[in-house]
């Protein structure tokens, strides 16, 4: 199976910069910290959906006939959406883990 990740940008978020030595810093080894990490991502999935959405428009209205480009450009929206969903999901699960740790 070919790894499709590759050809969605998630900066930092796919194949995660992770610092050593039990650093406190909430910046990773490029200097961008988490949350425009995440801001990135939502970006990214936006772009990616506006291009399948203008690729099926064009289909629609015939300004192109090339089905496989506008079939690639929806999976890519696709698997991006879900991906970032599934970030969501995890960072929703360890906060609620957190929120229910006795302290």
């Amino acid at each position: 199976m070919v790894d499709q990740s590759n050809s969605i940008n998630f900066p930092g978020l796919i194949k995660p910069d992770v610092q050593s030595k039990g650093s406190q810093n909430t910046e990773n080894a490029n200097g961008a910290d988490f949350k425009s990490l995440l801001v990135d991502s939502i970006n990214e999935v936006n772009r990616l959906q506006t291009e399948a959405d203008e690729a099926r428009m064009n289909l629609a209205t015939g300004k192109t006939d090339n089905i496989a480009e506008v079939f690639t450009a929806v999976k890519k929206a696709e698997l991006a959406f879900q991906t970032l969903m599934q970030i969501r999901n995890n960072l929703m699960d360890a906060y609620n883990e957190i929120k229910q740790m006795r302290v």
